[in-house]
């Protein structure tokens, strides 16, 4: 069976209920969640070996944290037990017109201060067929950068296929360097990525190209630029969103394979329950359906979109659904009826 690693940082998510405003709230309902463990949550719903690489402080939260992953299924030996505290994230959860909002308490947490040399990804990794990150953890802070610049490299050498969400937060690029200074070097070594044009080229340091999704014949020249930046990249994707609010999303994809775009029709998604995690739910979703034998990319792009649309009807940043309900969904199955 396929090992697939996932590398970033496992974070306290303290949400307001009922869509409280932060000032109104006097209890946070206290969860985990980060954008690469969520991957992995996925993968292993949908039976995949999927194992959670991080640090985190050894103590009650930190303990709290890998109670979490053994009951998610999640394979989490290589987790460093050392820092000093776990990243913290708080959501506000809009509704209709008021947007979510998150703030973020992650300075000097463990893989805020991860380095370079502390994990042996060799180890890690002599079993792995793939490996998963986002621009999140290079965004957290120069050493954490390093650290997974060492991870990617090493994967890149023992032939793993590496994947990347680029997941640009500008609420954490805070500590002096831009991503276009740190992310070009990282891409390079990906065979998978998932972003929109303009976020990949704004990381990459190539002016914005605005494109139009709906002109898929004018796609693959916008993806082809993306694909001579990034020597090593054979799947190019990317979430189509369109927020008619914040509890009305439409959902669709595109996968590009330096030949061919594979275009997900739009499915309406109301109400919203939670949409934080449906990035991570695409991802998790397009890994699972790159890796089904034999390979078919149209039904790979379908998956991650059926796995998105999903999520927002799942409170939490997982993604707590089967192949089954995907697989129904796939089939034009939209009515929600009860299954008895």
């Amino acid at each position: 069976m396929e090992k697939i690693v996932t590398f970033g940082e496992i974070l306290l998510r303290l949400s307001t209920e009922r869509h409280l405003r932060y000032s109104q709230a006097d209890t946070f309902k206290a969860t985990y969640g980060g954008g690469e463990f969520n991957v992995a949550v996925s993968l292993a719903n949908y039976g995949l070996n999927a194992e959670f690489v991080t640090r985190i402080p050894n103590n009650d939260i930190g303990q709290c944290a890998i109670n979490e992953m053994r009951k998610l299924n999640v394979a989490n030996h290589n987790v460093l037990r050392e820092g000093d505290r776990i990243g913290i994230y708080f959501l506000e959860t809009g509704s209709s017109t008021r947007a979510s909002n998150v703030v973020y308490d992650r300075a000097n947490s463990a893989m805020a201060t991860l380095e370079k040399g502390m994990l042996n990804w060799r180890e890690i990794l002599k079993d792995a067929t793939w490996f998963h990150w986002s621009g999140i953890t290079p965004a957290l802070s120069e050493s954490a950068a390093e650290a997974c610049m060492e991870a990617i490299e090493v994967a890149h050498e023992m032939g793993i296929t590496i994947s990347t969400d680029l997941n640009y937060r500008s609420k954490l690029w805070k500590y002096g360097k831009t991503p276009k200074e740190v992310m070009p070097k990282m891409l390079q070594y990906s065979n998978v990525i998932l972003g929109d044009i303009d976020t990949a080229n704004f990381m990459l340091g190539v002016p914005d190209v605005n494109p139009d999704y709906k002109n898929l014949e004018s796609l693959p020249a916008l993806y082809d630029n993306l694909f001579k930046l990034c020597p090593n990249l054979k799947y190019a994707a990317t979430t189509l969103r369109y927020s008619i609010s914040a509890s009305y999303q439409r959902i669709g994809g595109i996968l590009y394979d330096g030949e061919t775009v594979y275009n997900a029709d739009v499915q309406d998604v109301t109400p919203v329950v939670d949409r934080v995690g449906s990035g991570d739910a695409f991802m998790g979703g397009l890994i699972y359906g790159l890796n089904e034998k034999p390979l078919n990319k149209q039904r790979a792009l379908n998956f991650a979109v059926a796995a998105c649309c999903l999520k927002h009807t799942i409170a939490g940043d997982y993604n707590l659904v089967t192949k089954e309900e995907i697989e129904k969904l796939i089939g034009g199955d939209f009515s929600g009826k009860v299954s008895r």
